[in-house]
Parts: C-alpha cells; sequence; structure tokens
C-alpha cells in the first residue's frame, strides 16, 4: 500500500472525492417551489404543470414534479394538500401518479450530513497519509527506531579498520551478550551505557552496528532529533516506547546517534530549563537507572559535542564507559583504504600505503569518498581499472576541491599566482622544521587559484615552537614572493594572513610561547559558544595585557614575514626557475620539485635569531 500514499496519488484520490462531492450537491439541487392549492390549479391551467408527470406522495401528502419546458417557471415545485385527503386529489387530477412508499427519516438525514461527513473523513484521510500512514495518526507517542534483526545482512568487526582501540574496548559489550554469565559470575557489572565520540566521518555508527553483529541480537537505530517533537510529552513517550520493545527483544542493542540534540545541557538557553527537550532527557535518564540487570539492554550513543552532554548523563551508571574514536593513525588508514578498494579494481601501480601517507587527518568517511571518487574519474576516462593517477586526481579534488577549468587568467595574474606559490614552495623547503613538499600547482581549485601541497612523513600529534614559526614563515611566503618581485602585493594572501595571524595569537595566548606574557592562557578558548553558558563572557585581561599581546603577535608576524623575504632574496634564481616552470606546464610534482631544490640549503638562522633546534635536540635531557 505504498504506492497509494505518493504525492501523484494522493492528488488524485483528492481530487476524485471533491468531484464526487460537488456532484452530489449539484444532483440535490435547490430547495422546491412551495405552491399552494390556488397556484396549482393556475398552473395547471396555463400549461406550467403537466399533472401526468406529477407523483402524489400519499404518505406524507404532497405533490412533487418539475415544471414544463414551456413554463416560465424552472426547477421543481411542491404542492401539500394537508387540508385535503389524496383520493380527492387522485379523483380530480387522474393524470397524477400515486406513490405508497413513505419516504424514510433516515435517508433525508443521511442526505443532508452526508456533505459534511466526506468533508471530516477527507480532513482525517489527510492527516493520516502525512503520518504515514492511516493507524499513525493517533501514534505520535511511538518509537520511530529502525530494528534490524540478526538475520539481516549484518556487519561485523572485520569491517571496521583504523580504530583497534575502540574495537577492543567493545570486545567486552559482545562477550557479555554473549555469554553474561561469565561476568556475573564473579560479580562484575557490565556498561549500562556506552558512549563513542569523536569527529564526524569516523566510524562510529559502524561500530554499534559491528557490535550488533558480532553479538547476534537485535539493534534498534535511532537518532537523537527523532525523540523532540512539537507535541508535549511526545518524546518522553518515544523513549519509554524504544526501551519497553528493547526489553521484550532483549538481549539487544540501542543505538542513538547524535545523542546531543537531545542531550544537551539542561539549562542552557535564554527559555529557561524546562521545555520538551530536557522532559525527553529526564525520562531517558529514568529509563537507563531502570535497567535490569537481567535485561541484556546496552545503550550506545555517539556525539561529535561531548563537552555539551549534560553531567547526569555522563556519570558512572549510565554512560559508565567513553570511548573515543579519533582519525585513523597512517596504518588505520591503509587498513581502511584495504576494506574500502575490496570491491574495485585497482592497477598494479597503485600503493595503499602512499596513499595512506598522502591522506593525513583524512577519516574513514573521507577515505571511502576518495576512493569512490578515484573509480568515477576511471569510469569518465573509460578505464577498466583505476590507476593511480586517477587516485592522484582524487586526493587533489578532496583537499583541494574539483578543479575550476572554466576560471581563465591573464597572463599577469598567472604569473602573480605561480610566484605566490613557488614563494612557498621554496620557503617550505628551505626551513628545517616543515613538511616536504609534495605538489605545487596553479590550477584553480575550489575558492584557491593556486595551491601548494605539503605531506608529513608521519603522524605527529604535537608541534614546537621552532615548527610553529617555520609554519608562520611558510605561509607568509607567497606574500613576500609577491612584493620581492612585483612590489605590488595582491588580495591573493588573505588567507594566508588569517592563518598566520591564529597561529602567532595561539603561540602567546594558548601555547604559553611569549616571553613577556609567560606561561597563561589568555582569552576564550577556541570551542565554540554554547548559548546559556557563554552569552555573557567578559575578557579575562586588562586593556594593558591587550596591548602586549598585540604587540607580540605583531612581533612573531613580522619576524616570519623578514625570515621569508632573506630566503626568497638568497634563493632568487630557484624562485624564477620555479616560477616559469608553473607558468608552462601549470603543476609541478614532488620529483621535479627535488631536482629543482637540489642545490639550496637550510636556513642558518630561525625567525628569533637562534640556531634552530630540531625535535630530537630538544627531546635530548
Amino acid at each position: 500500500m505504498k504506492y497509494l500514499r505518493s504525492r501523484p496519488v494522493l492528488l488524485l484520490i483528492a481530487a476524485a472525492l471533491v468531484g464526487l462531492l460537488a456532484w452530489m450537491l449539484l444532483t440535490r439541487g435547490s430547495d422546491p417551489d412551495e405552491l399552494t392549492r390556488s397556484q396549482f390549479d393556475q398552473a395547471v391551467d396555463r400549461g406550467d404543470i403537466d399533472p401526468s408527470e406529477a407523483t402524489l406522495k400519499d404518505r406524507s401528502n404532497k405533490v412533487t414534479g418539475d415544471f414544463t419546458e414551456e413554463s416560465e417557471r424552472s426547477g421543481s415545485y411542491e404542492f401539500k394538500f394537508a387540508a385535503r385527503s389524496a383520493d380527492e386529489i387522485s379523483d380530480e387530477y387522474p393524470q397524477i401518479e400515486v406513490d405508497t412508499e413513505a419516504e424514510s427519516i433516515w435517508v433525508s438525514l443521511a442526505w443532508s450530513l452526508l456533505p459534511m461527513l466526506l468533508l471530516i473523513g477527507i480532513f482525517i484521510w489527510f492527516i493520516s497519509s502525512m503520518q504515514g500512514g492511516g493507524s499513525k495518526v493517533m501514534q505520535f507517542g511511538k518509537s520511530k527506531a529502525r530494528r534490524f534483526n540478526k538475520d539481516e545482512p549484518t556487519v561485523t568487526f572485520d569491517d571496521v579498520a583504523g580504530v583497534d582501540e575502540a574495537i577492543q574496548e567493545l570486545q567486552e559489550v559482545r562477550e557479555f551478550l554473549r555469554e553474561p554469565t561469565q561476568f556475573t559470575r564473579i560479580g562484575a557489572r557490565i556498561p549500562k551505557g556506552v558512549l563513542l565520540y569523536g569527529p564526524p566521518g569516523t566510524g562510529k555508527a559502524l561500530l554499534a552496528r559491528a557490535v550488533a553483529g558480532e553479538a547476534g541480537v537485535p539493534f534498534f537505530s535511532i537518532s537523537g532529533s527523532a525523540f523532540v517533537e512539537m507535541f508535549v510529552g511526545v518524546g518522553a513517550s518515544r523513549v519509554r516506547d524504544l526501551f519497553n520493545q528493547a526489553k521484550s527483544a532483549g538481549p539487544s542493542i540501542i543505538f542513538v546517534d547524535e545523542i546531543d540534540a537531545v542531550g544537551r545541557h539542561r539549562g542552557a538557553g535564554l527559555g529557561g530549563g524546562h521545555d520538551e527537550r530536557e522532559q525527553t532527557l529526564n525520562q531517558l535518564l529514568v529509563e537507563m537507572d531502570g535497567f535490569d540487570e537481567s535485561s541484556g539492554v546496552i545503550l550506545i550513543a555517539a556525539t561529535n559535542r561531548p563537552d555539551i552532554l549534560d553531567p547526569a548523563l555522563l556519570r558512572p551508571g549510565r554512560f559508565d564507559r567513553q570511548i573515543v574514536v579519533d582519525a585513523p593513525d597512517l596504518d588505520g588508514r591503509r587498513q581502511i583504504l584495504e576494506v574500502h578498494s575490496k570491491d574495485k579494481p585497482l592497477a598494479a601501480d597503485v600503493d595503499l600505503g602512499i596513499i595512506a601517507r598522502r591522506t593525513p587527518g583524512f577519516t574513514g568517511a573521507d577515505l571511502a569518498n576518495l576512493m569512490n571518487e578515484a573509480a568515477i574519474l576511471a569510469a569518465r576516462e573509460d578505464h577498466d581499472q583505476i590507476h593511480m593517477t586517477a587516485v592522484s586526481d582524487a586526493i587533489d579534488r578532496v583537499i583541494a576541491g574539483p578543479e575550476r577549468k572554466n576560471r581563465l587568467m591573464s597572463d599577469r595574474e598567472k604569473r602573480v599566482v605561480a610566484y605566490h606559490e613557488a614563494g612557498h614552495a621554496l620557503v617550505g623547503h628551505v626551513l628545517p622544521n616543515t613538511d616536504p613538499i609534495h605538489k605545487v600547482s596553479i590550477i584553480a581549485r575550489g575558492r584557491a587559484l593556486g595551491w601548494t601541497l605539503s605531506l608529513p612523513q608521519e603522524d605527529r600529534y604535537l608541534k614546537t615552537r621552532s615548527e610553529l614559526r617555520d609554519q608562520l614563515t611558510m605561509l607568509l611566503g607567497g606574500r613576500t614572493a609577491e612584493e620581492v618581485i612585483f612590489g605590488d602585493p595582491t588580495t591573493g594572501a588573505a588567507d594566508d594572513i588569517e592563518r598566520a595571524t591564529q597561529i602567532a595569537r595561539a603561540m602567546v595566548t594558548k601555547y604559553g610561547m611569549s616571553e613577556r606574557i609567560g606561561l597563561q592562557q589568555l582569552g576564550r578558548t577556541d570551542g565554540e559558544v554554547f548559548l546559556g553558558k557563554e552569552t555573557a563572557h567578559e575578557p579575562d585581561y586588562s586593556d594593558d595585557v591587550a596591548g602586549v599581546i598585540d604587540d607580540e603577535v605583531r612581533a612573531i608576524i613580522d619576524a616570519a614575514h623578514n625570515e621569508a623575504r632573506e630566503i626568497i632574496t638568497l634563493h632568487r634564481t630557484i624562485l624564477d626557475r620555479l616560477a616559469d616552470m608553473l607558468v608552462e606546464q601549470e603543476t609541478v610534482e614532488e620529483d621535479e620539485i627535488v631536482d629543482l631544490f637540489a642545490d639550496t640549503a637550510e636556513v642558518p638562522t630561525s625567525a628569533d635569531g637562534d640556531n634552530p633546534v630540531s625535535v630530537e635536540e630538544e627531546s635530548r635531557p
């Protein structure tokens, strides 16, 4: 019956019902003209009424019929003869047909009420159709969770890669669902709830599906936003219904995706703390407290914002276990690439290890999208296999955006962009604490007219002061090259200046890398504003300190700018050669960059005038 709820069918049925209602109203016509005895006799004499076409209602004492075509009057008439008997009328007008059947009062009542009843029925039918089916109009409080049974295609831990630590933490949940007596016999209590948090696309929902698939139990999946409706009490009712379904099917798993939609901190906001969302959260807390140890129901939730969840939700006894699902490391990315390339014909030149090294910071969803983009590009070229060139183009597309071939630049703009990107590449290559330059291009992608790609040799989670300063200097290399070569800078360095300013300010106010400011954190952190907790925020430093912060930020940026100028001036010849190569071939790959920069040497001094110190030297006692 699903096709009955499609929009064209609904419109067709509605038009048919409206047409039927109109036909019923029209066929009933207008009320008949009431005539007296004298008017009836006169109409018969004039020929306005044909007695042979009239009907005598014996039980209701009236004569009914239609006026003749020759009559000036139209429609029907009605002649009541309450003072005379039907026999007398029949004797006087023997042509009139006599109807002895009684007119039912229920028939008249039905014809009177039918239009109204039909309209009410159409309204109720439309409401039920919008709710997804007839009976659902009165089922707002029912849970909208989708249930996956064990006989459906399942996901196992073999389908999840790059999150070995999270899988290890969830192994115990699987074992409890399989063999709960193994834990209960020695007094162990399995966690009632497991919270998975991390960046988007890291596989939190996939992990929950894998736990259910490994344990072979029913899996109830629902979004946090599905609990909250405009009607009061609906969210709490859906929570109760969901947990009742899970308990009846236990052992089972409930998975709530984006739980921050319903589990935000209570009392946050401008409207107070007694709204529908908070009542839904209260019901969720009650249900988690009411878990029966023997029910075998485990709640798994996922979120990208654990910082805004209510503390009562995170306490032991509710979400006992909190698992970080972070972006994968180098080996994790390689494993994820193996999973997403199983059903794709890869050419012999495709090296998943190289792809993993070229995609730092990519999540599982990013890598899946990368391999899909590579397959699309290969199909576009009518290839039977996915070659490394298609994968490289897909990486560039994911990182920098699609290629904008219609963006045609003048020869001068093309040369300005070439020198800008050559400045980034030259400064980044010469500085000792930057990542190796992988590719330089002046092909417009996304919002950028050109781009320089540097890739780390290994995953790093910490940055030293020297690395931050060298990164800052590399960012200003493009603007500095424009100043040295053309003497008139352009607006193309706006994004570079913004990022450089953010790094310099973080060094001063967040990382404690300023001698004048010292080891203290100043100002608001980088977290997003949470309405209700941070609506009124005052700076935690004086105006004098603000002036010192500005001076320190300016000093760091000026030092980086001067160092970039020294590098570009010292290696002007190589800068010109790289710019000419970009103008000629638009893209310069890693091997060409290595050959071009073979004669360059690292700068002997860093931004603060001291010898640069490597990470290994700083870590020595």
